[in-house]
């Protein structure tokens, strides 16, 4: 569940006062939009290296002590993080669960690799992914 997070992210803000960031003499004024550039730390090969490969151990109790503690924020972090959170871990490891133990899934030959992707505001959507989904008949959930 970590990868697509750490691949495809979202985080905005509102400060809702005014701000200075310690001795940098920037000053966030109240109610500017802030937007976090995640996409940009979770591809960055300081805190992730080779941050294009698939490395799920990446996020093992080792590998995320070596990281920066605020370097993967795929729901925010601190008090105000994502309420929904471990709702929407929870869901979606289920409903993939379910998906994989029901279906065999493959990529079709319209699909381009690497994916390109739309540039919508703050989320990034792939322009086209085609996939090939058989039933699994020797799974009993199907029967």
């Amino acid at each position: 569940m970590n990868f697509p997070s750490r691949a495809f992210p979202l985080t905005e803000r509102l400060a809702v006062s005014e701000y200075k960031l310690g001795e940098t003499g920037i000053t966030i004024p109240k109610g500017m939009i802030i937007s976090i550039p995640v996409y940009a730390m979770h591809k960055d090969s300081k805190f992730f290296p080779d941050p294009e490969k698939f490395a799920p151990d990446r996020f093992n109790q080792k590998e995320k002590s070596k990281r920066e503690q605020y370097a993967y924020l795929p729901f925010g972090a601190g008090p105000r993080n994502c309420i929904g959170m471990r709702f929407a871990l929870v869901e979606i490891k289920v409903c993939l669960a379910y998906i994989l133990a029901n279906y065999k899934i493959s990529k079709c030959s319209q699909t381009k690799v690497p994916l390109e992707f739309l540039i919508g505001q703050g989320t990034l959507q792939p322009k086209e992914i085609y996939v090939s989904l058989e039933s699994r008949r020797d799974n009993p959930i199907v029967k």
